[in-house]
C-alpha cells in the first residue's frame, strides 16, 4: 500500500507564489510508485483546500476558479494519520475525503516557515518532513539565528535590530543609534523574511530613513548590518539530521544589482522554475580550500540549529580580506535546492525519498521518548470549592 504524502503549500506569506512553484516541482518529481500525493493548498486567508486540480501549475493563474473546483477541508488528528474532512460539515459529510500518513510542508516565509505550521502539524502526530518548530523559528529570525551561530563560534556579521514602534516614536533617535554603531553603507532587511523581500542598502542618513520605512512595510523588526562593498555570495545545501548531515556542491548566484533581489531569484525566467532558474555558476568557481571551508561551515550551521531535512546556507565573502560569513539559513529552501543535489549526483526523486525517510526516522526517535511520568499528583486534589481556596489532599 502506498504512503499518503500530504504536500502543504501556499499560506499567508509574501512568498506564497514561490511556495506554489516549489511544491508543484516536488509533486512532479515524486516517486508515484511509492507515494500517493495529497496536495493541501493553504490560501492567503488560511483556508485548506485539496483536489487533483491543485497539482497543475497553470490552474493557479485563476485562483478563484481553482478553488471552486477544489474541496475545502479541515485537517483533523486521526489515529496515526491526518484525516481531511470536508468543510463545511454536514450530516452526509461524516467520512474524511482523504487522509495523510506523512506531512510535507513546502512553504516559504512568515506564518508558515517560521514554526507556526510546523507546530500545527506536529500536534497532528504524524511524521513531518523538514525542520521542527525550534529550527524553523530560529531560521526565520535572522537576528536570533546569528546570535546562536555566534555562540557556536560560526562567523556572522555584527548586527542590531530596530523596531517600528521606536521608529514611529522618534525616527532621528533610531537613525542616530544606527550611525553610532556602523559606518555607511549599511544593509537594512526585515528580520523574519526571505526571498530578498524588503531589503535595501543605505549609503547615507536619508537612504537609511527610506530603507527603514520601506522594510517596515513587511515587518515590525529590522536587522541592520554593515554592507560588504566587495561582496561575493556562495550558497551550499545540507541534507540530513543532527546525527548525519552532508553538504552539497557550492553555487555562486549572480545578481543584476548590489544584492540578489526577488526579481533575480524568481522573475528572471518565465519557465516557473523558482530558484532553479536563477543565473548561477555551478559549481562555484572557488578554490578547493574555500569550497571545503564553506561546506564545513554549512554542516556546522545545520547542526547548531538542530535542523532536519534539506537546508540551504547562504554565505557572504568579503573581498577586502576574503573573510567568509554565514548570511542566513533557509530551512525550507526555494525548489528544495534540488539543483544543488543534482550537481552532487542525486536526482530530485531520490532527494525527496531521503527527506521522507528522515521524517519517519525522527518520528521513530520521538516515539521512543517518554512523555509521561507515573504520579498520583491529582488524586484527591481539591481547590476547596467552586471559588477556589486552600488546596486539600495534594500538593503541586
Amino acid at each position: 500500500m502506498k504512503i499518503k504524502v500530504g504536500i502543504f503549500f501556499g499560506g499567508n506569506s509574501v512568498e506564497h507564489e514561490i511556495s506554489v512553484i516549489s511544491a508543484l516541482q516536488a509533486m512532479r518529481a515524486m516517486d508515484t510508485d511509492r507515494y500517493d500525493i495529497v496536495p493541501v493548498y493553504i490560501t492567503h486567508d488560511d483556508r485548506f483546500f485539496t483536489g487533483e486540480e491543485l497539482k497543475t501549475i497553470e490552474n493557479f493563474s485563476d485562483i478563484n476558479g481553482l478553488l471552486a473546483k477544489s474541496q475545502q477541508v479541515i485537517p483533523v488528528k486521526g489515529k496515526d494519520r491526518i484525516d481531511l474532512y470536508r468543510f463545511p460539515f454536514g450530516m452526509l459529510n461524516r467520512k474524511p475525503v482523504d487522509y495523510i500518513d506523512v506531512s510535507f510542508p513546502i512553504v516559504h516565509g512568515t506564518n508558515v516557515e517560521d514554526g507556526a505550521l510546523q507546530g500545527y502539524l506536529k500536534y497532528m502526530g504524524v511524521p513531518m518532513v523538514g525542520p521542527d518548530v525550534m529550527s524553523s523559528a530560529v531560521g526565520m529570525d535572522k537576528y536570533v539565528m546569528k546570535n546562536l551561530l555566534r555562540a557556536e563560534g560560526i562567523p556572522v556579521l555584527d548586527g542590531m535590530t530596530i523596531s517600528s514602534y521606536d521608529f514611529e516614536d522618534d525616527e532621528d533617535a533610531v537613525l542616530n543609534s544606527v550611525e553610532e554603531r556602523f559606518s555607511y553603507p549599511v544593509i537594512v532587511k526585515p528580520v523574519n523574511l526571505g526571498s530578498s523581500v524588503g531589503i535595501k542598502i543605505a549609503r547615507d542618513r536619508e537612504g537609511l530613513r527610506e530603507a527603514a520605512a520601506y522594510a517596515f512595510e513587511y515587518a515590525h523588526c529590522l536587522l541592520i548590518e554593515r554592507a560588504i562593498t566587495q561582496l561575493r555570495e556562495i550558497n551550499c545545501s545540507v541534507l540530513g539530521d543532527t546525527e548525519n548531515a552532508v553538504a552539497s556542491e557550492c553555487e555562486e548566484p549572480f545578481n543584476t544589482d548590489e544584492i540578489l533581489s526577488y526579481e533575480d531569484k524568481y522573475m528572471s525566467s518565465s519557465s516557473s522554475k523558482g530558484m532553479a532558474s536563477v543565473k548561477r555558476k555551478l559549481p562555484a568557481d572557488i578554490s578547493e580550500e574555500l569550497r571545503e571551508q564553506i561546506r564545513s561551515l554549512a554542516v556546522r550551521t545545520f547542526r547548531a540549529m538542530r535542523c532536519t531535512g534539506v537546508v540551504r546556507i547562504d554565505f557572504m565573502i568579503d573581498g577586502e580580506d576574503n573573510t567568509v560569513y554565514v548570511n542566513e539559513a533557509n530551512t525550507i529552501p526555494g525548489s528544495l535546492s534540488f539543483y544543488l543535489w543534482k550537481e552532487s549526483g542525486m536526482e530530485y526523486k531520490e532527494l525527496l525519498n531521503r527527506l521522507i525517510d528522515l521524517a519517519f526516522k525522527r518520528a521513530r526517535e520521538e516515539n521512543a521518548i517518554s512523555y509521561e511520568i507515573e504520579t498520583n499528583i491529582l488524586k484527591g486534589y481539591s481547590f476547596g470549592g467552586a471559588k477556589g481556596s486552600k488546596a486539600k489532599g495534594g500538593k503541586i
